[in-house]
């Protein structure tokens, strides 16, 4: 009996239902995890990582804050706007240069943050860091096929997950 024209393996053989299933595994873990951040401590999973990241960094700028989050300036800028109103940050003016800033939180934000389920940028970025490079530069490769299949407007790539 020849093996040569052996069908593939039955879990060679993927079909796009299981695939849908497994992005609805991948968005229900990102949402829960969000919603338990804003029960436990009343604020959006964006807000805390930009807390999270001033904390780490203290001093840094607007820029910094957008480049640390891979956002947009104006996402960074419009986070630091909510963060302030609620006095969980401040804010500021460079010495040097007046149209700078530098960012610090609070006393009330370092308790905040104290109570905060981590991980702090989210259980998807968090995933992604620990993945081998060659798992995430197929994957990567994967998603820029899907992605131009849906004729999918990329700015979406700027905003934090906790706002989608």
């Amino acid at each position: 009996m020849s093996t040569a024209h052996a069908s593939p393996a039955p879990h060679a053989i993927v079909p796009a239902s299981q695939v849908l299933r497994r992005f609805r595994v991948v968005f229900g873990a990102v949402r829960h995890h969000f919603k338990q951040i804003e029960k436990q401590v009343g604020l959006g999973g964006a807000q805390v990582w930009a807390l999270s990241a001033v904390r780490d960094q203290p001093g840094m700028g607007l820029g910094d804050l957008a480049r640390c989050m891979d956002v947009h300036q104006s996402t960074a800028s419009n986070l630091v706007r909510a963060l302030l109103e609620k006095d969980l940050i401040r804010m500021d003016k460079s010495v040097k240069d007046k149209r700078h800033v530098h960012l610090f939180i609070t006393d009330a934000a370092h308790m905040l943050l104290a109570q905060v389920p981590g991980p702090f940028e989210g259980v998807l970025p968090s995933a992604l860091e620990k993945l081998p490079l060659a798992t995430l530069q197929r994957l990567n490769q994967d998603l820029t096929e899907l992605i131009a299949l849906l004729q999918a407007d990329e700015t979406a790539a700027g905003v934090p997950l906790a706002q989608l």
